[in-house]
């Protein structure tokens, strides 16, 4: 099994971050100070720093017939996790920036996928496989 990964980004609010992390995606939380505060991403560890100026990055590559958001981040979910999670999401009020779909349909890779961004405008995107042997398929 995989090791858990560490990710630290920045975020202009730390309270909207907790309200977002912790209420809308439902991540756990860890420890925190005056400029930070850690949250289990579906058992990886991520780490909100505080950057007031921190704000989207407005680059995208074209994936699919869609702009998708460079950087992003997320996890790969089990499908019925996935689709709790896009339940969770919509009935947050978040504007998703790719609704949840099936991408590459028929092909190798074929996977559920969303996007939206964190109160900062981080980009994360969660998807999820059928048969996960077609995580790394060419």
């Amino acid at each position: 099994m995989p090791r858990p990964f560490h990710l630290a980004f920045p975020v202009h609010d730390l309270a909207a971050a907790r309200r977002f992390y912790g209420g809308v995606l439902g991540c756990a939380e860890g420890r925190s100070a005056e400029h930070w505060i850690d949250f289990d991403l579906f058992g990886h560890q991520i780490v909100a720093h505080l950057d007031p100026a921190a704000g989207p990055a407005a680059h995208s590559n074209p994936v699919d017939g869609h702009d998708v958001p460079v950087p992003h981040f997320g996890v790969v979910l089990t499908m019925a996790d996935w689709e709790a999670l896009a339940q969770r999401v919509k009935a947050a009020g978040v504007a998703f920036g790719i609704a949840p779909h099936v991408r590459f349909k028929g092909q190798p890779g074929e996977q559920a996928t969303m996007f939206f961004r964190d109160p900062s405008g981080n980009a994360l995107e969660f998807k999820a496989f059928a048969d996960d042997a077609m995580l790394f398929a060419t």
